[in-house]
């Protein structure tokens, strides 16, 4: 998880998530510099399984979750933005689908800020196709809905330096499903809090500007091909 100026929403986050760990499993938190009672929330919480790093390489949001998962030690992966909510069910459904496959990416149901419904299914509401090409034009996957294996991770890191261009979630998406099997499971297993502080649907990769898809794309590729000579 990575955490930034995230105190209204955080702890409920955290919560749906303990409840369905195991005694050995992490919890590993990135924070970005909060100036805000983010921290102090996330230690009351008092759990042995929620291990606490500072950000101190490139800020920002695609920095701050590559400095957790250099962090993490488990040999299964979940990634989890601040303010959402965790289905009771989400690891249990993952982790099925990660006996037969590398990476899941699940559905998410699109909720207010109180958690009330607004889009039923992320993928319906953005008429998500999938695979890497489909990924290449524009990717339809919310980072908070990945899960995958340790050797995704080892190929994925370190992220390309242009975060801009090439945020986690994209990239990660782009190395499951180049160079490893995928599932893509339509069930929603969160609850995605929308509201004007998401930075994490859509960015630069959304912009409209052929140049800047251009940019994009070619240097997603660029970075994708150089993973083979690593």
């Amino acid at each position: 998880m990575a955490t930034f100026n995230g105190s209204k929403y955080v702890e409920t986050q955290i919560v749906s998530i303990l409840k369905q760990l195991r005694a050995n499993d992490e919890v590993i938190i990135s924070d970005d510099g909060s100036c805000d009672d983010t921290l102090n929330i996330i230690k009351r919480l008092n759990d042995k399984r929620i291990k606490i790093y500072i950000n101190k390489g490139v800020k920002g949001y695609t920095g701050n979750f590559e400095n957790a998962l250099i962090q993490a030690k488990g040999d299964i992966i979940f990634l989890s933005d601040q303010d959402d909510i965790w289905f009771p069910n989400k690891v249990e459904l993952l982790m099925k689908s990660l006996e037969n496959f590398d990476f899941v990416i699940s559905d998410a149901r699109v909720v207010d800020l109180c958690l009330n419904t607004l889009e039923e299914s992320y993928f319906v509401s953005r008429s998500s196709s999938f695979g890497f090409f489909s990924s290449m034009i524009r990717c339809r996957y919310l980072g908070c809905c990945y899960a995958f294996k340790r050797k995704v991770l080892t190929k994925a890191l370190p992220f390309p330096s242009k975060h801009k261009l090439l945020p986690h979630d994209l990239w990660l998406a782009l190395i499951g499903e180049c160079y490893f099997s995928v599932s893509y499971l339509k069930v929603p297993l969160v609850y995605y809090r929308r509201h004007s502080s998401n930075v994490s649907d859509g960015g630069e990769y959304s912009s409209n500007n052929l140049a800047m898809k251009l940019k994009i794309r070619s240097y997603s590729l660029l970075n994708v091909i150089k993973v083979l000579f690593k």
